[in-house]
């Protein structure tokens, strides 16, 4: 049956870029809102950006621009983050909206005629120097609870602990470092310890969506009851909820109460429905029927477990009271740390996420990698340099690209791409059902690390079949072969090929460019995968072609390289004056380049180079009635059997040159930057169907 999903992730706050825990969320709420689309379901996957509150209006001051233009310069960044990791969002948008002014004032209208607001006079914490009142993230001092030092006015780091910034010890300003003074102010609160509000929350908490599925994870519904209690009747530990702040403060204005403004954490959460609403106005949909108390559609928050206490107490409640839907779901994850630590700039232990695209390093290697890391339990998550390179290289190209490289080379070369099956293909198909559901559900249930387990199990069984079966031995003399022996080839990498289709179906949630690749350019498909996909077993395929390059370990030293200090204009005018990292050599006249032959060659066969690092040796065909030897510096980008009959550029009169492994005669052409460590990749050049071995490039 097919559901609606209205699916967000935490906002980030938007005095900064994004961080690797940012992306790291992201891709785990993308991975799931990809797996429930090609299940058919309905799914509204928007963000925004949290725009208000008192650090982005200090920062603003201080770099002498508005709090509006400062938001502005950081949004201005999403796209290239979001679209370089393939995080398909179908909606952005910024708390600092009128739809989020209008929303947020509208809640807590309904709160307060509900009975949910009070006022009432306290004393809070204000800078003598700055002269304004302290937000709670601008005050620290020791923690009254376990006597941690340095700790926030609102929550303890260190133990947990919750509290008013007035119960610390010894607080400061951060600001000025100056002792805050008390002065009285009226402030607005939300009254969380109503008995209805207890209620309600012992009830949510504990309680089942409409999918019969728990609303919170184990470790999360515990915590609650650090706050809750274990049951109604147990006194719970709740306190009102501060949401108002004083002038000077960046924020919205709190109705008919001059100089007063909601604290950021009120409005930010309500910015995921301003992003929705902001969204449906644009493709038509009636956001207040999607969203209505009694409709089916389903409300799943992804988000960090630092953030816990806003979204399973505050947020539920508000929503609520004020009459409207509640979530049905809090997926919580845990923090990404590098090598056991947590991550630091200055420590060498920080991943940049625009660092890793710039250095040419594929989004989905990372996408792979967190996948291959993340269950539905609240914990955190190691990125670890060599872990990563062998997963990467064993896992997506040692088991899975390998197959297609393997088997289709034999397709293409001796059944013209159609495939055929003998025996009981209908047994493999049920197999492949059984296994995708199994898939399937564990996307759906968030257990992408088991999911992942047992597609690279089912990668090794693709692979072990193929190689008891030794194709290759099968192959030679197939043309005077009878045609069980022809039929039984056939058969063996047909049967590999329609693994390795039904692999990439599953992977499509986590590898959705390189899936998008293999239904059009290796299936001919005119869409991209479904779930159902996975059983339907493919009757021909394309030529293949190279799908995906192994980690160099030099990428991730780069990676981990401090950023030497630059100035970005300068850094920009180099870089566009030396395309492919060089300078354009020097002019020549046409007879300089005439002298040049370059011929289409086939690659008849290719092999590893014994006692190279570095080479493969190429037979090439140049339409010459007899073939050359090559020597090519590619290894580091190909397998061999991968170009085996496919068509390149060489240059075809040049001298012979004897190596120790014998003589090149001639040189193909391939691109890589100038500078290889920095900006790695080779790759070969490939002419379009049609050209012929022999034919001169002119």
């Amino acid at each position: 049956m097919s559901r609606t999903i209205f699916v967000t992730t935490a906002l980030p706050y938007a005095n900064g870029s994004f961080h690797i825990g940012h992306i790291m969320e992201y891709i785990q709420a993308d991975i799931w809102v990809r797996s429930m689309r090609m299940a058919g379901h309905t799914v509204h996957f928007v963000g925004a950006d949290d725009a208000h509150g008192a650090p982005i209006m200090l920062k603003a001051e201080k770099e002498g621009i508005t709090p509006q233009a400062l938001v502005a310069r950081y949004a201005q960044e999403r796209p290239r983050y979001l679209n370089g990791f393939h995080i398909k969002f179908d909606h952005w948008h910024s708390t600092d909206s009128q739809e989020n002014i209008d929303l947020s004032q509208a809640i807590y209208r309904q709160l307060k005629a509900a009975g949910f607001i009070s006022t009432k006079t306290i004393e809070q914490f204000y800078d003598p120097v700055k002269s304004m009142f302290l937000p709670d993230r601008y005050i620290k001092g020791e923690c009254p609870k376990c006597h941690a030092p340095d700790q926030y006015g609102d929550s303890c780091e260190v133990c947990g602990a919750v509290y008013a910034p007035t119960d610390l010890i010894n607080p400061y300003s951060t600001l000025t470092n100056a002792t805050p003074v008390l002065k009285s102010s009226e402030h607005f609160f939300f009254n969380l310890s109503d008995q209805r509000c207890v209620e309600f929350l012992q009830e949510w908490t504990t309680g089942t969506n409409n999918q019969g599925n728990k609303r919170l994870q184990t470790e999360v519904l515990a915590k609650t009851r650090e706050w809750l209690g274990n049951d109604a009747d147990k006194e719970s530990n709740l306190n009102d909820w501060d949401i108002s702040r004083d002038e000077p403060y960046f924020g919205i204005e709190i109705p008919d109460a001059p100089g007063k403004y909601f604290y950021v954490w009120l409005d930010a959460p309500v910015g995921y429905l301003a992003s929705l609403k902001a969204y449906c106005k644009l493709q038509g949909i009636d956001f207040d029927a999607l969203l209505d108390p009694e409709s089916s559609t389903e409300q799943v928050h992804f988000i960090g477990k630092d953030i816990v206490y806003f979204h399973a107490l505050f947020w539920p409640a508000m929503l609520k009271f004020s009459g409207r839907k509640v979530p049905d779901a809090l997926n919580v994850h845990g923090f990404i740390t590098v090598s056991g630590e947590k991550m630091s700039k200055s420590r060498g232990t920080g991943i940049s996420p625009v660092k890793y695209l710039d250095i040419g390093m594929n989004a989905e290697w990372l996408r792979y990698y967190i996948a291959a890391k993340l269950n539905a339990r609240v914990e955190d998550i190691d990125f670890n340099p060599d872990d990563f390179i062998a997963r990467v290289n064993s896992d997506l190209i040692g088991k899975y690209i390998n197959i297609a490289s393997r088997a289709a080379t034999f397709i293409t070369r001796h059944f013209d791409g159609k495939l055929g099956y003998a025996g009981d293909a209908q047994a493999m198909a049920t197999e492949l059902a059984t296994l995708t559901e199994q898939v399937r559900s564990d996307f759906e249930n968030r257990e992408y690390a088991r999911a992942i387990r047992n597609l690279m199990a089912h990668a090794d069984k693709i692979n072990q079949a193929f190689d008891s079966a030794q194709p290759w031995v099968m192959a030679k003399g197939i043309s005077n072969a009878d045609e069980q022996q022809k039929l039984a080839l056939q058969d063996v990498c047909s049967r590999a090929i329609a693994g390795f289709k039904a692999l990439s179906v599953m992977l499509a949630p986590v590898l959705p460019a390189l899936a998008d690749r293999i239904a059009t350019e290796l299936f001919g498909m005119t869409r991209g995968f479904n779930w159902s996909d996975a059983a339907e077993l493919p009757d021909h395929i394309a030529p293949f072609k190279h799908l995906m390059q192994r980690v160099e370990p030099t990428m991730l030293d780069s990676l981990f390289e401090p950023d030497a200090p630059t100035d970005d204009v300068v850094a920009a005018a180099v870089a566009a004056a030396l395309p492919g990292g060089e300078a354009i050599a020097d002019v020549i006249t046409i007879d300089d380049f005439v002298k040049i032959d370059l011929r289409i060659a086939k690659i008849v066969s290719c092999e590893h180079v014994e006692g190279s690092t570095k080479l493969l040796r190429l037979t090439l065909d140049v339409g010459e009635g007899r073939t050359r030897n090559v020597f090519s510096g590619i290894k580091s980008a190909y397998q061999p059997e991968t170009l085996i009959g496919k068509f390149t550029v060489m240059v075809a009169n040049l001298a012979p040159r004897k190596m120790k492994f014998g003589v090149s005669e001639g040189m193909v052409l391939a691109a890589s930057d100038a500078d290889e460590k920095a900006n790695p990749g080779i790759y070969i050049l490939e002419p379009w169907e049609g050209a012929q071995p022999g034919m001169r490039v002119r």
